[in-house]
């Protein structure tokens, strides 16, 4: 009986270890579910901010509408000098600008604006779920599912598993190129729809057909886009289920970090030339991939669409979406925490402003050069927002091209001044450097741009 008795209680205690995987002893703390509002709040408390401006409306008719009057555009008219290092001295060869100034350029982005990339990430494993012939368009494509799983020992109540598709052309001769694109990681539907008169084949097509493969990675397999995500992920599995610190990574590091993974595999497989991968994204993800371009060199090129405050557009600029559109709740997740400062109206270190900036999206620009870098948008009239101001982008790859031109390669062809330089008109790009732009007469895509983007890479990179 007393053998018995014991037996059913080593039993039990494995049941209830079982369902509680923290344990008796804690190895593992319990993972915190905050709301966005509340991890924004934990954040504004770390950062001593007792109140942030509020971010304008998108509504023109609303009160706080958004400013869209270029007088009152530029309150803070003067960029951080690209080519001067901190200590005032100017940057005249190549060899100063990779050993002196890029570090310091990356070291106040990290610090301030992205986050910096924990020491401790886990590794991933990718494996190779599916492998198919499908056909895109007339083109018959290899096609593979892939699933990159994070080493999760270090925090077992968090799964992070990367998703990815890529496709290759199956006659191919050799590698080829490939396009990386955040977005849906689907497997290429058997059927293809049929194409509207006069229009553009869709994007992966138009890549297949050019001799390109794509993959597709999905962000969200990576991280959650939105601030309660924050403790889960590749974010939450690091810090272990916690809250982040300031200088902690956001969503947009994240998704690059996620893709320099996915370019782990491609360096992989043979069919891919893993010397010319490119990123590309829209909207968000158009941040992300000039976020991933500027931060992880192996990437060759990028098509950076449509992107905004967070991307190519400068945060000093006051024209439609502004620094506190991305220091509020709904858009904070993207950067890291010490971006709330330059949102804040009341904190103990003073009130923030996109002018106290030590870097801005020139400076981003200018951490890609000198790779393939095209910058895409469309127009309001179609529904690539005023919001988005493309007016901000130009005049940031207009001051980022001095870089370009002193790492021996061609800028947009234009003079560096972003004060007087006047945007192309709509549909005429200017595409014959290493940095390119085209603002085309369509939405919020970058679809219109893509066939100009591939025959623009193929002349660069062949």
């Amino acid at each position: 009986m007393k053998k018995t008795l014991i037996i059913l209680l080593i039993l039990l205690s494995g049941q209830i270890v079982a369902q509680n995987p923290t344990g008796s002893s804690g190895q593992y703390p319990p993972i915190v579910k905050f709301t966005a509002e509340q991890d924004h709040q934990n954040m504004m408390d770390q950062l001593g901010i007792k109140s942030l401006r509020p971010g304008p409306s998108g509504n023109e008719s609303a009160p706080n509408h958004a400013n869209y009057d270029e007088s009152l555009a530029t309150p803070y008219p003067d960029l951080p000098d690209l080519l001067t290092l901190k200590n005032g001295k100017k940057v005249t060869t190549p060899e100063i600008w990779w050993k002196q100034r890029r570090p310091e350029i990356v070291d106040d982005m990290e610090k301030e604006i992205y986050g910096r990339l924990p020491k401790n990430i886990p590794a991933v494993k990718w494996t190779v779920d599916i492998s198919e012939k499908e056909y895109i368009g007339l083109t018959p494509v290899i096609a593979k599912k892939l699933t990159g799983q994070l080493d999760n020992s270090e925090c077992p109540l968090i799964d992070v598993n990367i998703s990815m598709v890529l496709v290759t052309p199956a006659n191919a001769k050799g590698p080829v190129p490939v396009l990386m694109m955040f977005g849906m990681a689907s497997l290429p539907a058997p059927a293809q729809p049929s194409q509207t008169a006069n229009a553009d084949p869709p994007s992966i097509q138009q890549l297949i057909a050019a001799g390109w493969g794509y993959a597709s990675i999905n962000p969200s397999s990576i991280q959650a886009d939105n601030g309660a995500g924050l403790t889960r992920g590749i974010i939450g599995l690091v810090n272990k289920g916690q809250p982040r610190k300031p200088d902690d990574w956001g969503s947009l590091r994240a998704w690059a970090w996620g893709a320099a993974r996915g370019l782990d595999y491609l360096e992989t497989d043979t069919a891919i030339d893993a010397k010319h991968v490119g990123i590309e994204g829209v909207s968000r993800y158009g941040k992300a991939a000039l976020v991933t371009l500027a931060f992880e060199d192996r990437f060759a090129l990028a098509l950076v669409g449509s992107s905004g405050k967070g991307g190519a557009t400068l945060n000093r600029r006051n024209f439609g979406e502004a620094v506190e559109s991305l220091t509020g709740t709904g858009e904070y997740h993207w950067m890291a925490g010490n971006y709330l400062k330059y949102g804040a109206a009341e904190s103990t270190s003073g009130a923030g402003n996109a002018g106290q900036m030590h870097v801005d999206s020139h400076s981003l620009i200018a951490m890609c050069a000198p790779r393939l870098t095209f910058i895409s948008y469309g127009i309001p009239d179609k529904g690539d927002a005023k919001w988005l101001d493309q007016k901000g982008s130009y005049m940031a790859a207009v001051a980022a091209g001095a870089v370009f031109k002193l790492l021996g390669v061609k800028d947009l062809g234009v003079s560096n001044d972003y004060k007087i330089e006047a945007m192309p008109p709509v549909n005429a790009g200017l595409l014959d450097g290493e940095l390119a732009w085209r603002q085309h007469d369509g939405g919020h895509t970058d679809a219109p741009n893509m066939k100009y983007f591939i025959e623009w890479a193929k002349r660069k990179i062949n």
